[in-house]
């Protein structure tokens, strides 16, 4: 659903909206010659778009794609025919308004909630939380794959696979015979010493984040007995009673049913763990569909520490992040001495803390594409060339940048240029691809098979990479996703793979002029992010269909769509304030959704 993006925030179109059959029409005319079903050049065939009306609901995704190829005049590619400039807004004006009609003609209508088990890291913040431990219980565990919106928390991905009851059973084990070597986390769940049936009352409602239902203490007391009978100490028998509940689907998947699961969906969104006393308590209470208490909810629980660690999961995985210092890794030969463990380290966290301080301090989301600020320490100013704050500062803090810095959102922190550039050289491609993927949601098709590699200078006067990229372009093969990718890291080619900023490469200046598919143009990265403040309402939509669907832990449906309408209208009203769209997707109606007949489905 990526490209509902460009969809719904299309300008009007100056004309009458041409019907169906004119709509057809461009496709015939401008399309399919590509996009057949025979030829269906990236992977995409239109000929379904040309049947019965009810397509713009059956085939919704399709016609996303043709709008938004259509809207940014990246197709037809450059140099074959096109449409006009009004007849592209005509176009993509009509299929906006009946994709939107179609997919909000009932209402809003989310799916029933599928049946998913913590992830990894999860499992972690909530055995760590419901035990009072300090280590990483669930470090041993399978990795969690991508998807939904593409992060790690999505239904769709966390199945059950065999190897996870193993892995589950050890990593309890080592959760407990850790907490009972700790005076803290004892306290927790072996008193009051002598009563497990009061031990097990108190843990059972925190462990599967809802009240116990009749008859399951009695269950877990039926183990603790079975325990002492074989001879087992009273701390032996609680542990081996405790360890079988954190075995049970009860605790491994999110079985919350009514405000208990409202609590749950919250704490893990904005937390990544179970919920705390007081959510608990409101759930109790019945309070948790009450707006107003949910306001102060969300402002209580994004200056929590336990925040970080839901800045750490999104950020990483939306800008790709992560992969730095994995799969990424700048050619030690060539920065070694400018880029070490502490530097990295320091530039991979700027933007998880930058994204930490616009939630909590309730910033502008527009500071994504620039601002007057980020957070540094002092040693990673000095990395970036800026004069140190004065004092001694090894931690990341908020700094006022200065006007000649260069820097400020996203598109100046290395570790974006870093995990957009190759190893031993930057990649104007890459970081075109980045920001058309990562910031306006509007990601090219994958290259055509027997592309050739961008080939290396070996003439006696080294070409830059820029010329290269030129020549690259004159295959037709390569065009028209190059003509919108490159134009885009041309902009960013000030900065080398690590974000430094450069003037030079292979000792001619930097070229960092770019042209948008769209006429914009722009010289260099201040002006390559104002084009890109001009097309703020994209981003904003983006970023809250991605932030959305790592809410709901699942992909978004056309239905989601009408949703973030609404979300996007309301921090668009608030002046895009960065809680405004927390609230607001939490209010909503597929955050708080519960059928009258929960049906699980599942994986």
């Amino acid at each position: 659903m990526r490209a509902m993006g460009w969809v719904l925030l299309l300008p009007a179109a100056a004309h009458a909206q041409p019907d169906l059959a004119n709509a057809h029409t461009l496709i015939k005319q401008y399309c399919l010659r590509c996009h057949n079903p025979k030829a269906a050049t990236g992977g995409v065939n239109l000929q379904p778009l040309l049947g019965a009306a009810d397509s713009f609901a059956t085939r919704a995704g399709l016609w996303n794609q043709a709008v938004s190829r259509v809207r940014d005049a990246s197709m037809p590619p450059k140099g074959q025919p096109g449409p006009t400039p009004e007849a592209r807004d005509s176009f993509t004006s009509f299929a906006a308004a009946r994709i939107k009609a179609a997919a909000c003609a009932d209402g809003i209508q989310p799916p029933n909630p599928r049946l998913r088990r913590l992830n990894r890291n999860e499992y972690a913040a909530t055995v760590r939380d419901l035990l009072n431990i300090h280590i990483n219980a669930g470090h041993a565990l399978p990795a969690d794959g991508a998807g939904g919106e593409g992060f790690d928390n999505a239904a769709e991905t966390l199945f059950l696979s065999p190897i996870h009851a193993e892995k589950y059973m050890d990593a309890a084990k080592l959760a407990l015979d850790y907490a009972r070597r700790d005076p803290r986390s004892r306290a927790v769940f072996l008193e009051p010493k002598g009563d497990a049936r009061g031990i097990l009352e108190g843990f059972l409602p925190r462990a599967f984040r809802r009240p116990a239902r009749p008859g399951e203490v009695d269950r877990y007391l039926a183990l603790f007995e079975a325990e002492r009978k074989r001879g087992g100490t009273f701390d032996d028998a609680v542990l081996h009673a405790i360890q079988a509940v954190l075995m049970s689907p009860h605790f491994l998947f999110r079985l919350e049913t009514g405000q208990y699961a409202i609590a749950s969906r919250l704490s893990y969104f904005l937390w990544g763990s179970m919920p705390d006393k007081q959510l608990f308590s409101m759930a109790e209470q019945e309070m948790l569909r009450d707006p107003a208490t949910l306001k102060c909810e969300i402002a209580r629980m994004v200056t929590d520490v336990k925040a970080t660690e839901f800045a750490e999961r999104f950020v990483e995985q939306w800008l790709g992040t992560r992969d730095l210092g994995r799969e990424v890794k700048p050619d030690p030969k060539l920065f070694a001495p400018f880029y070490d463990a502490e530097i990295q380290s320091g530039i991979k966290y700027e933007p998880i803390i930058f994204f930490q301080e616009v939630i909590a301090q309730n910033k502008p989301l527009l500071d994504f594409i620039d601002s007057k600020w980020t957070v540094m320490s002092n040693r990673l100013q000095r990395f970036y060339g800026l004069k140190p704050t004065p004092g001694i500062r090894q931690q990341p803090v908020p700094v006022d940048l200065p006007p000649d810095s260069h820097r400020g959102g996203l598109l100046g922190m290395a570790a974006v240029l870093a995990v957009s550039s190759h190893a031993n050289r930057t990649s104007p491609v890459l970081r075109g691809k980045w920001v058309l993927e990562s910031m306006l949601g509007t990601p090219p098709p994958p290259p055509p098979p027997n592309v050739p590699e961008l080939p290396e200078s070996h003439d006696a006067a080294p070409k830059s990479l820029r010329e290269r990229l030129e020549a690259h372009r004159a295959n037709p093969a390569c065009s028209g996703c190059h003509n919108r990718m490159d134009p885009i890291g041309f902009g960013l080619e000030n900065f080398d793979v690590i974000g430094r900023w450069r003037a030079e490469d292979a000792g001619k200046p930097v070229d960092a002029r770019g042209q948008l598919p769209d006429g914009s143009t722009f010289d260099g990265p201040e002006q390559l992010k104002a084009v890109l403040m001009e097309k703020k309402e994209l981003f904003v939509r983006y970023l809250a269909s991605k932030l959305f669907g790592y809410a709901l832990a699942r992909g978004l449906t056309a239905e989601d769509q009408c949703a973030v309408d609404k979300i996007v209208a309301a921090v668009q009203a608030d002046g895009f304030r960065a809680q405004t769209l927390v609230r607001e997707i939490v209010l909503s109606e597929p955050f708080l959704y519960e059928p009258k007949t929960p049906v699980v489905k599942r994986p």
